[in-house]
């Protein structure tokens, strides 16, 4: 679990003289929040284990005491810092003088004793963070910094700076809710106006559906939690202790708890992922959906009857199977030292690998299993009909029974699908192995999706709970941002994401176009031709009794052409069933409206990767990430929405 913190300086007016209180009211809200989260439900996991992180900016003052408190618990301290190291040790440290701030930017001690106490508490408490340091406006603020320290009566100059400084506070405040499952604002309740105040960051929290606990500096001990930004404006009494451990049970079970499921039967919740599940590779019962797919949808005679069995990729394999391309450039983009591919080689790949090798073989299963119902409906139909033109009525018996046994072949395919959840567990694997396919790249830089933002499915949340977690657990990388930093991102970006699904969709979106239109073709095309059968029995007829024909070829013609007739459009049917099964316009226009969008998204990255350096800024990159998961999670849930109310049934 990630608490975050934001509060006010030391310096601050309502930050207490004696801040005795105040420290004991974080450590005791922490402590509660470690009481609770370690009692959480987690439905499914026998020994889930616990970790607990503090995201704090390490500014002076309220970050500083929540920090200590949670060193002393042995939490991991992540800090997403405004500034790289340096700069952002000597902005926070409160040099009077530029000469003091020059200082500490060489790494020597100020002369100031109260700034050098601030300087070695940064510095200290920095050793014991993960820091992720926006560094690429470094030079453009150090000029700033110490032209507004060099120049005080200059208001101009220390205009610019608090501009960027507050620019870049809002920046790490960012980052700080999208890596928090709850916010701790120590805050006074005046503004919310200052962009990475106090105030402001609480807001953004509240929107991003993050929930905050309020503390009042002047008075510790008056605490409120607030789940809505209008909260921050309504009058509110303190919260007692009693209703104050009810309220974290609830926050704490909606960010890292999970219940049981409200989907019954079998392999629910977390059991969608038992590893009696795991398949080396597809089977050839399960190939009947994409061999249509491949029939209708390909061009080549070649590839409408290649080989179609997958092999699924084991989760020890994926770092040097299909991944080794992306973890190599994960590895160029902060140097070796900081090991962001390690973090992704065990953290993430090897969960993706599982989840995803499940949700392709519940997907073939699912499918395929629909598509064999759609045409054994088809066959029981026509050998029902059948023994007309080839036996004697007594012996219908025979067609009879094979119509029976494969209508009997219907109800069990359909009720093993039931039973084992193909459908719900195909559509539940699927989401969790897609959260996870661009986690490792919003790891890398710094992004994460606010807990807010997380899809709430009411039948089924393990998918979104166990994306969470693990991406929860990667936290931030320890990574300097600087231009070439965000050069390489940028293309890993683009090279590992955005033009791979961008390729993948416009491929699929053709390929289903072509599947949807010749399926539609073909059923027509049979259904035309049974009713030119039909009326060349007619014709023929009439002319038998015309005298034209001997009547003897229509009598004997007329079985055959019962069957015919009952054939094609029988056939025909079950093909408009497949193609209104498998809906492969509506996921085509799906793929093909996501291509878009990611091209659109690749010509963006294309124009920042021309800005010169000094352009380059963090927040922009950011937006493209940010962007690109978007699109990813929309995608997601536009498919969802077509497939999850085609459960498995019988063919009507």
């Amino acid at each position: 679990m990630a608490i975050g913190v934001t509060g006010h300086r030391s310096s601050h007016p309502s930050f207490p003289k004696d801040p005795e209180e105040l420290i004991a009211a974080v450590s005791e809200c922490l402590e509660a929040i470690e009481k609770e989260a370690r009692a959480a439900q987690i439905v499914g996991l026998d020994d889930p284990g616990h970790g607990f992180r503090l995201v704090t900016l390490l500014a002076d003052g309220t970050d500083h005491i929540a920090a200590d408190a949670a060193l002393a618990r042995g939490w991991e301290l992540a800090a997403p810092l405004p500034f790289g190291a340096d700069l952002n040790r000597a902005i926070n440290a409160q040099p009077k003088d530029a000469a003091d701030a020059r200082a500490i930017l060489h790494g020597d001690q100020p002369r100031d004793p109260a700034t050098a106490k601030r300087a070695d508490a940064i510095r200290d408490l920095s050793a014991e963070a993960v820091k992720f340091e926006l560094a690429e406006q470094d030079a453009e603020i150090e000029r700033c910094f110490l032209s507004s320290l060099g120049a005080p009566e200059n208001a101009e100059h220390a205009a610019s700076f608090l501009y960027q400084a507050s620019h870049r506070a809002g920046l790490a405040g960012r980052i700080l809710i999208e890596q928090s499952d709850v916010l701790i604002a120590v805050w006074d309740g005046e503004s919310t106006v200052a962009s990475g105040g106090t105030g402001h960051t609480a807001v953004l929290a509240l929107e991003a559906g993050v929930p905050v606990i309020w503390i009042d500096p002047a008075a510790p001990e008056n605490v409120r939690v607030l789940h809505f930004p209008e909260a921050l404006q309504a009058p509110g009494d303190p919260i007692e202790k009693a209703k104050f451990g009810i309220e974290l049970q609830s926050i704490i079970g909606s960010s890292i708890g999970l219940a049981p499921s409200d989907t019954k039967g079998r392999f629910a919740g977390l059991d969608a992922l038992a590893p009696e599940l795991w398949r080396a590779s597809s089977s050839f019962l399960s190939h009947a959906y994409r061999r249509i797919e491949a029939l209708f949808g390909e061009h080549k005679w070649g590839r409408k009857f290649r080989s179609i069995k997958e092999r699924y990729e084991r989760p020890e394999e994926i770092v040097e199977g299909s991944a080794a391309d992306l973890i190599a450039a994960l590895g160029q983009i902060g140097g070796e030292r900081h090991s962001i591919h390690s973090t992704a080689e065990t953290s993430v790949l090897p969960h993706f690998a599982w989840t995803n090798a499940i949700a392709s073989m519940t997907a073939d299963r699912y499918r395929s299993g629909m598509v064999m119902n759609f045409v054994l409906g088809a066959m029981a139909i026509i050998s029902g009909v059948l023994y007309l033109p080839l036996v004697d009525t007594s012996q219908k018996w025979m067609f009879a029974a094979v119509e029976l046994a494969i209508l009997l072949a219907i109800v069990v395919n359909t009720a093993v699908g039931q039973r084992s959840r193909l459908h719900g567990r195909w559509l539940e694997t699927r989401r969790a192995a897609e959260y996870l396919r661009h986690a490792p790249l919003l790891y890398a830089f710094g992004v994460a999706r606010p807990l807010g933002e997380w899809p709430s499915p009411l039948r089924s949340q393990w998918p979104e709970w166990y994306a969470r977690m693990i991406s929860r657990g990667m936290g931030l990388p320890s990574v300097r941002i600087d231009h070439q930093h965000l050069r390489a991102a940028a293309r890993v970006l683009q090279d590992h994401f955005v033009v791979p699904q961008r390729d993948y969709h416009l491929s699929k979106s053709k390929r289903l176009h072509t599947a949807h239109h010749s399926i539609e073709r073909l059923a027509e095309r049979l259904f035309a031709l049974a009713i030119a059968i039909v009326a060349s029995y007619l014709a023929l007829s009439g002319a038998s009794a015309l005298g034209f024909v001997d009547p003897a070829l229509p009598k004997g013609l007329a079985k055959w052409f019962t069957v015919i007739a009952v054939a094609l459009p029988t056939i025909s049917g079950a093909l408009a069933a497949i193609g209104y099964f498998g809906d492969f316009d509506r996921f085509a226009d799906i793929s093909q409206a996501a291509a878009q969008k990611l091209d659109g998204l690749a010509i963006r990255i294309d124009l920042f990767l021309t800005l010169p350096d000094e352009r380059l800024t963090y927040d922009q990159f950011a937006d493209l990430a940010r962007t690109a998961d978007e699109l990813a999670f929309g995608e997601i849930q536009s498919w969802q929405a077509v497939f999850s109310g085609k459960r498995t049934t019988v063919p009507a």
